[in-house]
C-alpha cells in the first residue's frame, strides 16, 4: 500500500506535545485496536503514534493522564473487546467505549484534532453551544457520523473534532448512540469509494 504518513517526531514536536498535555485535568483512556504486522501494514505505526502521545502526558498520583490500552486480533482474549466496541477494522483508535473512534491511523494533520479531542474530554467540556447540547440530549436513535480524511488535509482535523464533540456531548448526557468515526481514506479506500469521495473532508451520516 505504501506509506502515507510519518510517525517519527522531532524534539520540538514532543516538547510542544508535552506542553499542551500538561494542562490535562482528568485522565483519558484510549484504546488501540491492532493486529499482527504481517496482517496489518499500518498497525505498528498506529501503536507507535499513540504510545508517543500517551508517553507525553503528565503523571498525576503516580499514573499517566493518558491510559493506553492495546487490543490485538492475534490475541484470543482480546476479541471480546473488539466485539464490545464494535471494532471491525484495524488499526482503530477509540475513546469513551468506542463512541469516538479513528478508523485508520490519526497521523499527519489529524494529530492536531486528536490532541484537541483528548484535551476537551480531559477538561469535561465539548465547547458546543447550549442549543446544540440540548438537541443532542433529546436525539433519538443511533447516529453514525463518518468523516473521511487524509493525513495531509489541513481542514480535516476541525471536521473530525466537531464530530467527536457531538459524540462526546451526547455520551456525557447519557446517549452513547452518537458515533463519531474519522476514517483515514488511504487505509480504507473501500469506504472512500463507497461514498464517492472526491475531496476531503467528506462527511457521511
Amino acid at each position: 500500500m505504501g506509506r502515507y504518513f510519518d510517525v517519527e517526531f522531532d524534539e520540538d514536536f514532543i516538547r510542544e506535545l508535552k506542553d499542551t498535555l500538561a494542562y490535562m485535568v482528568n485522565p483519558v483512556a484510549i484504546d488501540v485496536f491492532i493486529d499482527d504486522p504481517s496482517r496489518c501494514e499500518t498497525c505498528e505505526d498506529a501503536y507507535k503514534l499513540m504510545k508517543t502521545i500517551a508517553d507525553a502526558s503528565p503523571v498525576r498520583q503516580g499514573k499517566k493522564m493518558i491510559e493506553l490500552r492495546v487490543f490485538s486480533k492475534s490475541r484470543p482474549e482480546d476479541l471480546e473487546e473488539f466485539k464490545r466496541q464494535n471494532v471491525e477494522r484495524v488499526p482503530t483508535v477509540a475513546m469513551l467505549g468506542g463512541v469516538i473512534r479513528y478508523t485508520g491511523t490519526p497521523a499527519g494533520e489529524e494529530v492536531r484534532g486528536l490532541i484537541e479531542t483528548i484535551m476537551r474530554i480531559s477538561e469535561n467540556e465539548s465547547g458546543l453551544e447550549p442549543e446544540t447540547k440540548k438537541s443532542l440530549a433529546n436525539l433519538k436513535g443511533t447516529v453514525h457520523i463518518e468523516v473521511v480524511v487524509t493525513p495531509s488535509c489541513p481542514y480535516c482535523p476541525y471536521a473530525a473534532l466537531l464530530a467527536n464533540m457531538f459524540a462526546y456531548e451526547a455520551w456525557k448526557q447519557g446517549n452513547p448512540k452518537v458515533i463519531a468515526d474519522t476514517v483515514e481514506a488511504y487505509e480504507n479506500m473501500d469506504i472512500a469509494e463507497k461514498y464517492g469521495v472526491m475531496s476531503v473532508p467528506a462527511i457521511a451520516l
